[in-house]
Protein backbone atom coordinates (compact mmCIF):
# COMPACT_ATOMS: atom_id res chain seq x y z
CA UNK A 1 0.00 0.00 0.00
CA UNK A 2 1.04 3.24 -0.64
CA UNK A 3 0.75 6.96 0.64
CA UNK A 4 -2.83 8.49 -1.11
CA UNK A 5 -0.76 12.07 -1.07
CA UNK A 6 3.11 11.35 -2.12
CA UNK A 7 2.63 7.49 -2.79
CA UNK A 8 5.67 6.72 -0.46
CA UNK A 9 5.34 3.29 0.58
CA UNK A 10 2.86 2.54 4.41
CA UNK A 11 4.87 0.55 6.83
CA UNK A 12 3.74 0.97 9.86
CA UNK A 13 0.19 0.60 10.81
CA UNK A 14 -1.36 2.72 13.34
CA UNK A 15 -4.25 0.59 14.35
CA UNK A 16 -6.12 -2.64 13.25
CA UNK A 17 -10.20 -1.97 14.02
CA UNK A 18 -11.17 -5.11 12.30
CA UNK A 19 -13.30 -5.32 9.92
CA UNK A 20 -16.43 -3.73 9.85
CA UNK A 21 -18.99 -2.11 7.63
CA UNK A 22 -19.80 1.17 6.13
CA UNK A 23 -20.85 3.22 8.90
CA UNK A 24 -23.10 5.09 7.60
CA UNK A 25 -25.00 1.80 5.98
CA UNK A 26 -28.44 1.81 8.34
CA UNK A 27 -30.48 -1.12 7.68
CA UNK A 28 -33.93 -1.66 6.85
CA UNK A 29 -35.84 -4.63 8.92
CA UNK A 30 -35.74 -5.78 5.19
CA UNK A 31 -32.12 -6.28 4.78
CA UNK A 32 -31.44 -7.72 8.36
CA UNK A 33 -32.10 -10.68 6.35
CA UNK A 34 -29.34 -10.13 3.70
CA UNK A 35 -25.64 -9.74 3.90
CA UNK A 36 -23.52 -7.26 5.31
CA UNK A 37 -20.19 -5.92 2.60
CA UNK A 38 -17.56 -5.81 5.55
CA UNK A 39 -13.98 -4.39 5.24
CA UNK A 40 -10.96 -3.68 6.97
CA UNK A 41 -10.69 -0.88 9.34
CA UNK A 42 -6.81 -0.46 9.49
CA UNK A 43 -4.94 2.95 10.13
CA UNK A 44 -1.75 3.61 8.49
CA UNK A 45 0.68 6.41 8.50
CA UNK A 46 3.40 7.82 6.09
CA UNK A 47 6.53 8.62 7.03
CA UNK A 48 7.09 11.04 4.30
CA UNK A 49 4.37 13.39 4.01
CA UNK A 50 2.61 12.32 7.66
CA UNK A 51 -0.74 11.51 6.41
CA UNK A 52 -2.70 9.25 8.47
CA UNK A 53 -4.77 7.24 5.93
CA UNK A 54 -7.05 3.87 5.53
CA UNK A 55 -6.76 1.96 2.11
CA UNK A 56 -9.73 2.83 -0.46
CA UNK A 57 -11.48 -0.45 0.32
CA UNK A 58 -14.95 1.61 -0.85
CA UNK A 59 -15.40 4.03 -3.95
CA UNK A 60 -16.97 7.66 -2.53
CA UNK A 61 -19.95 6.71 -4.44
CA UNK A 62 -20.83 3.31 -2.44
CA UNK A 63 -20.37 5.34 0.92
CA UNK A 64 -22.14 8.48 -0.13
CA UNK A 65 -25.37 7.03 -1.42
CA UNK A 66 -28.90 8.72 -2.98
CA UNK A 67 -30.59 7.78 0.89
CA UNK A 68 -27.23 9.37 2.68
CA UNK A 69 -28.61 9.40 6.24
CA UNK A 70 -26.56 12.03 7.78
CA UNK A 71 -28.02 15.44 8.41
CA UNK A 72 -26.03 18.30 9.54
CA UNK A 73 -29.24 20.19 10.31
CA UNK A 74 -30.25 17.90 13.36
CA UNK A 75 -27.51 18.67 15.77
CA UNK A 76 -28.46 22.51 17.19
CA UNK A 77 -24.67 23.00 18.14
CA UNK A 78 -23.50 22.70 14.76
CA UNK A 79 -26.10 25.38 12.90
CA UNK A 80 -25.28 27.60 15.85
CA UNK A 81 -21.09 27.06 14.66
CA UNK A 82 -21.87 27.52 11.49
CA UNK A 83 -23.62 30.95 11.91
CA UNK A 84 -20.99 32.31 13.90
CA UNK A 85 -18.80 30.87 11.49
CA UNK A 86 -20.54 32.99 8.46
CA UNK A 87 -20.83 36.24 10.25
CA UNK A 88 -16.94 35.89 11.02
CA UNK A 89 -15.76 35.32 7.49
CA UNK A 90 -18.16 37.66 5.95
CA UNK A 91 -17.03 40.26 7.86
CA UNK A 92 -13.04 39.50 7.93
CA UNK A 93 -13.22 39.21 4.42
CA UNK A 94 -16.12 41.99 3.33
CA UNK A 95 -18.21 39.88 1.65
CA UNK A 96 -20.94 41.27 -0.21
CA UNK A 97 -23.90 40.68 -3.16
CA UNK A 98 -21.15 40.79 -5.58
CA UNK A 99 -19.23 37.66 -4.48
CA UNK A 100 -20.25 34.38 -4.64
CA UNK A 101 -19.91 31.87 -2.27
CA UNK A 102 -19.27 27.97 -2.62
CA UNK A 103 -19.49 25.10 -0.15
CA UNK A 104 -18.06 21.71 -0.99
CA UNK A 105 -20.13 19.11 1.07
CA UNK A 106 -23.07 21.54 1.78
CA UNK A 107 -25.15 18.64 2.86
CA UNK A 108 -28.73 20.07 3.95
CA UNK A 109 -28.21 23.85 3.76
CA UNK A 110 -26.97 24.01 7.24
CA UNK A 111 -24.45 26.55 6.29
CA UNK A 112 -25.63 28.20 3.02
CA UNK A 113 -29.02 29.79 4.56
CA UNK A 114 -26.70 31.58 6.91
CA UNK A 115 -24.61 32.64 3.61
CA UNK A 116 -28.05 33.83 1.64
CA UNK A 117 -29.66 35.24 4.84
CA UNK A 118 -26.47 38.21 4.14
CA UNK A 119 -27.75 38.70 0.27
CA UNK A 120 -24.85 36.58 -0.86
CA UNK A 121 -24.59 34.79 -3.92
CA UNK A 122 -24.24 30.64 -2.58
CA UNK A 123 -23.81 27.00 -4.57
CA UNK A 124 -23.27 23.90 -2.82
CA UNK A 125 -21.77 20.99 -4.10
CA UNK A 126 -23.05 18.10 -2.19
CA UNK A 127 -22.95 14.04 -4.20
CA UNK A 128 -26.14 12.51 -1.84
CA UNK A 129 -29.61 13.43 -3.01
CA UNK A 130 -31.47 13.08 -0.19
CA UNK A 131 -29.39 16.07 1.79
CA UNK A 132 -29.03 17.73 -1.40
CA UNK A 133 -32.83 18.10 -1.81
CA UNK A 134 -33.25 19.12 1.53
CA UNK A 135 -30.79 21.91 0.87
CA UNK A 136 -32.92 22.72 -2.24
CA UNK A 137 -36.30 23.03 0.12
CA UNK A 138 -33.98 26.07 1.96
CA UNK A 139 -33.84 27.55 -1.30
CA UNK A 140 -30.38 26.94 -1.60
CA UNK A 141 -28.73 25.83 -5.19
CA UNK A 142 -27.10 22.47 -4.48
CA UNK A 143 -24.72 20.76 -7.78
CA UNK A 144 -25.16 16.93 -7.30
CA UNK A 145 -21.91 15.97 -7.75
CA UNK A 146 -18.20 14.85 -6.23
CA UNK A 147 -16.01 17.72 -6.28
CA UNK A 148 -12.36 17.70 -7.83
CA UNK A 149 -10.57 19.14 -10.90
CA UNK A 150 -13.22 19.09 -13.43
CA UNK A 151 -15.96 20.32 -11.26
CA UNK A 152 -13.58 23.45 -10.71
CA UNK A 153 -12.96 23.74 -14.12
CA UNK A 154 -16.88 23.99 -15.36
CA UNK A 155 -17.68 25.90 -12.54
CA UNK A 156 -15.28 28.55 -13.44
CA UNK A 157 -16.27 28.23 -17.17
CA UNK A 158 -19.53 28.72 -16.63
CA UNK A 159 -19.54 31.40 -13.71
CA UNK A 160 -16.31 32.76 -13.13
CA UNK A 161 -14.43 32.28 -9.47
CA UNK A 162 -15.35 32.25 -6.02
CA UNK A 163 -14.50 34.73 -3.23
CA UNK A 164 -15.44 32.24 -0.47
CA UNK A 165 -15.08 28.51 -0.48
CA UNK A 166 -15.81 26.39 2.74
CA UNK A 167 -15.21 22.53 3.02
CA UNK A 168 -15.93 21.28 6.38
CA UNK A 169 -15.43 18.06 7.58
CA UNK A 170 -14.86 16.87 4.13
CA UNK A 171 -11.17 17.06 3.90
CA UNK A 172 -10.98 13.51 5.21
CA UNK A 173 -13.84 11.88 3.40
CA UNK A 174 -12.39 12.04 -0.38
CA UNK A 175 -9.72 9.21 -1.51
CA UNK A 176 -8.04 11.45 -3.90
CA UNK A 177 -7.21 13.98 -1.42
CA UNK A 178 -4.21 15.85 -4.51
CA UNK A 179 -7.37 16.35 -7.04
CA UNK A 180 -9.72 17.49 -4.50
CA UNK A 181 -7.67 20.37 -3.14
CA UNK A 182 -6.12 20.92 -6.35
CA UNK A 183 -10.13 21.89 -7.34
CA UNK A 184 -9.88 24.39 -4.77
CA UNK A 185 -6.91 26.39 -6.30
CA UNK A 186 -8.92 26.41 -9.71
CA UNK A 187 -12.05 27.82 -8.49
CA UNK A 188 -11.25 30.20 -6.14
CA UNK A 189 -10.35 34.09 -7.35
CA UNK A 190 -6.56 35.68 -7.34
CA UNK A 191 -7.49 36.75 -3.87
CA UNK A 192 -10.15 34.36 -2.61
CA UNK A 193 -10.16 32.47 0.35
CA UNK A 194 -10.50 29.16 0.89
CA UNK A 195 -11.56 27.19 4.56
CA UNK A 196 -11.16 23.89 5.88
CA UNK A 197 -12.51 22.61 9.05
CA UNK A 198 -11.66 19.16 10.40
CA UNK A 199 -11.06 16.95 13.05
CA UNK A 200 -7.28 17.35 14.47
CA UNK A 201 -5.08 14.75 14.22
CA UNK A 202 -3.75 15.74 17.66
CA UNK A 203 -6.91 15.45 19.84
CA UNK A 204 -7.32 11.52 17.94
CA UNK A 205 -3.89 10.48 19.27
CA UNK A 206 -3.83 12.19 22.64
CA UNK A 207 -7.49 11.61 23.46
CA UNK A 208 -7.93 7.99 21.95
CA UNK A 209 -10.52 9.22 19.65
CA UNK A 210 -10.80 6.45 17.20
CA UNK A 211 -14.05 6.11 17.39
CA UNK A 212 -13.97 8.68 14.29
CA UNK A 213 -12.46 6.13 12.54
CA UNK A 214 -14.78 4.83 9.86
CA UNK A 215 -14.23 3.97 6.23
CA UNK A 216 -15.66 7.42 5.48
CA UNK A 217 -13.12 8.76 6.72
CA UNK A 218 -9.76 8.32 4.37
CA UNK A 219 -7.51 10.26 6.00
CA UNK A 220 -7.02 11.46 9.74
CA UNK A 221 -5.34 15.21 9.29
CA UNK A 222 -2.74 16.98 10.92
CA UNK A 223 -1.58 20.74 9.75
CA UNK A 224 1.54 19.03 9.29
CA UNK A 225 0.73 17.05 6.55
CA UNK A 226 -2.26 19.41 5.10
CA UNK A 227 0.47 22.43 4.72
CA UNK A 228 2.20 19.55 2.46
CA UNK A 229 -0.86 18.47 0.48
CA UNK A 230 -1.72 22.08 -0.41
CA UNK A 231 1.44 23.03 -1.12
CA UNK A 232 1.80 20.50 -3.96
CA UNK A 233 -1.65 21.74 -5.19
CA UNK A 234 -0.74 25.23 -5.50
CA UNK A 235 -2.43 26.47 -1.91
CA UNK A 236 -1.13 28.24 0.83
CA UNK A 237 -2.54 28.32 3.99
CA UNK A 238 -2.53 31.91 6.15
CA UNK A 239 -3.88 31.53 8.95
CA UNK A 240 -5.16 27.97 11.63
CA UNK A 241 -7.59 28.22 14.50
CA UNK A 242 -8.74 26.21 16.97
CA UNK A 243 -12.60 25.11 16.74
CA UNK A 244 -14.23 22.76 19.47
CA UNK A 245 -16.35 20.54 16.80
CA UNK A 246 -15.89 17.18 16.76
CA UNK A 247 -13.62 16.66 19.71
CA UNK A 248 -11.38 19.55 18.66
CA UNK A 249 -10.86 20.43 14.80
CA UNK A 250 -8.53 22.90 13.29
CA UNK A 251 -10.01 25.36 10.47
CA UNK A 252 -7.61 26.44 8.21
CA UNK A 253 -7.45 29.58 5.97
CA UNK A 254 -6.01 29.16 2.46
CA UNK A 255 -5.33 31.07 -0.39
CA UNK A 256 -3.90 30.81 -4.30
CA UNK A 257 -0.29 30.52 -3.64
CA UNK A 258 1.16 33.85 -4.81
CA UNK A 259 -1.89 35.82 -2.80
CA UNK A 260 -1.68 38.28 -1.02
CA UNK A 261 -2.89 37.45 2.37
CA UNK A 262 -0.42 37.63 4.97
CA UNK A 263 0.59 34.91 7.17
CA UNK A 264 -0.42 34.83 10.50
CA UNK A 265 1.57 33.51 13.56
CA UNK A 266 -0.67 30.88 14.04
CA UNK A 267 0.32 28.89 11.42
CA UNK A 268 4.03 28.01 12.33
CA UNK A 269 2.89 28.10 16.17
CA UNK A 270 0.42 25.05 15.31
CA UNK A 271 3.40 23.25 12.99
CA UNK A 272 6.10 23.42 15.96
CA UNK A 273 3.02 22.36 18.07
CA UNK A 274 1.96 19.34 16.14
CA UNK A 275 5.80 19.00 16.06
CA UNK A 276 6.40 19.06 19.96
CA UNK A 277 3.18 16.56 20.36
CA UNK A 278 5.12 13.97 17.96
CA UNK A 279 3.40 13.88 14.47
CA UNK A 280 6.70 13.68 13.05
CA UNK A 281 7.79 11.05 15.59
CA UNK A 282 6.51 7.20 14.78
CA UNK A 283 6.63 6.22 18.39
CA UNK A 284 3.81 8.49 19.13
CA UNK A 285 1.60 6.90 16.57
CA UNK A 286 1.89 3.21 18.89
CA UNK A 287 -0.12 4.39 21.76
CA UNK A 288 -3.71 4.51 20.24
CA UNK A 289 -3.74 0.46 19.83
CA UNK A 290 -3.96 0.17 23.63
CA UNK A 291 -5.74 2.74 24.85
CA UNK A 292 -8.46 1.58 22.37
CA UNK A 293 -8.76 -1.79 23.69
CA UNK A 294 -8.38 -0.25 27.24
CA UNK A 295 -11.34 1.42 26.18
CA UNK A 296 -13.34 -1.85 24.58
CA UNK A 297 -12.55 -3.59 27.49
CA UNK A 298 -13.89 -1.31 30.03
CA UNK A 299 -17.24 -1.23 27.98
CA UNK A 300 -17.78 -4.59 27.30
CA UNK A 301 -17.32 -5.27 31.33
CA UNK A 302 -20.00 -2.10 32.00
CA UNK A 303 -22.08 -4.08 29.58
CA UNK A 304 -22.50 -7.13 31.01
CA UNK A 305 -22.27 -6.55 34.43
CA UNK A 306 -25.29 -4.46 33.76
CA UNK A 307 -26.71 -7.40 31.76
CA UNK A 308 -26.24 -9.86 34.45
CA UNK A 309 -27.87 -7.35 37.18
CA UNK A 310 -31.21 -6.92 35.37
CA UNK A 311 -30.14 -3.27 34.47
CA UNK A 312 -31.10 -1.93 31.34
CA UNK A 313 -28.82 0.37 28.29
CA UNK A 314 -29.91 1.99 25.60
CA UNK A 315 -28.06 4.47 23.65
CA UNK A 316 -28.28 8.14 21.89
CA UNK A 317 -27.30 8.97 18.93
CA UNK A 318 -26.79 6.74 16.08
CA UNK A 319 -23.31 8.70 14.93
CA UNK A 320 -20.82 6.56 12.74
CA UNK A 321 -18.28 6.77 15.78
CA UNK A 322 -20.85 4.94 17.88
CA UNK A 323 -20.80 2.23 15.07
CA UNK A 324 -17.13 1.96 14.83
CA UNK A 325 -17.03 1.49 18.47
CA UNK A 326 -19.54 -0.88 19.12
CA UNK A 327 -18.62 -2.74 15.82
CA UNK A 328 -15.13 -2.72 16.97
CA UNK A 329 -16.62 -4.00 21.08
CA UNK A 330 -18.35 -6.95 19.60
CA UNK A 331 -21.46 -5.34 21.31
CA UNK A 332 -25.11 -6.54 19.70
CA UNK A 333 -28.44 -5.94 20.83
CA UNK A 334 -28.40 -8.26 23.93
CA UNK A 335 -26.32 -5.45 25.30
CA UNK A 336 -27.63 -2.29 24.31
CA UNK A 337 -31.19 -2.32 23.84
CA UNK A 338 -31.74 0.18 21.37
CA UNK A 339 -30.74 3.61 20.64
CA UNK A 340 -32.04 6.78 20.04
CA UNK A 341 -31.49 9.65 17.14
CA UNK A 342 -33.89 12.76 16.27
CA UNK A 343 -32.94 12.22 12.59
CA UNK A 344 -35.85 10.78 10.91
CA UNK A 345 -33.63 9.29 8.40
CA UNK A 346 -32.46 7.07 10.68
CA UNK A 347 -35.54 6.19 13.01
CA UNK A 348 -36.77 2.48 12.02
CA UNK A 349 -33.78 1.54 10.64
CA UNK A 350 -30.44 -0.44 12.20
CA UNK A 351 -27.38 0.22 12.86
CA UNK A 352 -24.77 -1.40 10.67
CA UNK A 353 -22.65 -4.63 11.88
CA UNK A 354 -24.53 -4.52 15.81
CA UNK A 355 -28.38 -4.16 14.22
CA UNK A 356 -29.15 -1.99 17.16
CA UNK A 357 -32.44 -0.69 16.28
CA UNK A 358 -32.89 2.96 15.92
CA UNK A 359 -35.71 4.51 17.85
CA UNK A 360 -37.38 8.29 18.24
CA UNK A 361 -36.02 10.13 21.28
CA UNK A 362 -39.43 9.28 23.01
CA UNK A 363 -38.59 5.78 23.45
CA UNK A 364 -36.72 6.87 26.39
CA UNK A 365 -39.45 7.67 28.38
CA UNK A 366 -41.23 5.23 26.93
CA UNK A 367 -39.10 2.04 28.41
CA UNK A 368 -36.88 4.01 30.86
CA UNK A 369 -33.54 2.29 30.84
CA UNK A 370 -31.09 2.30 33.62
CA UNK A 371 -28.38 4.14 31.36
CA UNK A 372 -27.98 5.20 28.27
CA UNK A 373 -24.49 5.53 26.74
CA UNK A 374 -23.90 8.77 24.55
CA UNK A 375 -22.40 7.66 21.18
CA UNK A 376 -21.49 11.01 19.70
CA UNK A 377 -19.54 12.07 22.86
CA UNK A 378 -18.82 15.38 21.23
CA UNK A 379 -22.68 16.65 21.48
CA UNK A 380 -22.89 15.17 25.19
CA UNK A 381 -24.01 18.22 26.77
CA UNK A 382 -26.60 18.95 24.05
CA UNK A 383 -27.82 15.43 24.79
CA UNK A 384 -27.77 16.60 28.68
CA UNK A 385 -29.50 19.54 28.01
CA UNK A 386 -31.98 17.91 25.92
CA UNK A 387 -33.04 14.26 27.26
CA UNK A 388 -31.82 15.34 31.04
CA UNK A 389 -35.81 14.15 32.26
CA UNK A 390 -34.36 10.47 32.32
CA UNK A 391 -33.31 11.37 35.61
CA UNK A 392 -36.62 11.51 36.92
CA UNK A 393 -36.34 7.67 36.87
CA UNK A 394 -33.01 7.27 37.80
CA UNK A 395 -31.56 6.81 34.62
CA UNK A 396 -27.95 8.27 34.23
CA UNK A 397 -26.02 8.72 31.10
CA UNK A 398 -22.49 7.78 30.59
CA UNK A 399 -19.95 8.09 27.55
CA UNK A 400 -17.00 5.57 26.43
CA UNK A 401 -14.46 7.71 25.01
CA UNK A 402 -12.36 8.73 26.11
CA UNK A 403 -13.11 7.06 29.07
CA UNK A 404 -16.11 5.12 31.13
CA UNK A 405 -17.47 8.30 32.57
CA UNK A 406 -20.90 8.43 34.22
CA UNK A 407 -21.90 12.09 33.25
Amino acid sequence: MNCRHCNAALDQQVIDLGHQPASNAYLSAAQLEGTEAYAPLQVYVCHQCWLVQIPSFHASHELFTADYAYFSSISQSWLAHAKAYVGKVVDRFKLGSDDWVVEVASNDGYLLQYVAEHGIKCSGIEPTASTAAAARAKGIESIERFFGTELARELVAERGHASLTAANNVLAHVPDINDFVAGFAILLAPEGVATFEFPHLVNLIDGCQFDTIYHEHYSYLSLTAVAKIFASQGLRIFDVEEVPTHGGSLRVYACRAGASHPASSAVQAMLTREQTAGVTDPAWYARLAAEAERIKLDLLEFLISARRNGRRVAAYGAAAKGNTLLNYAGVRADLVDFVCDAAPSKQGRFLPGSHVPVLAPTALAEHKPDFVLILPWNIAAEVLASQGHIADWGGKFLVAVPALKFL
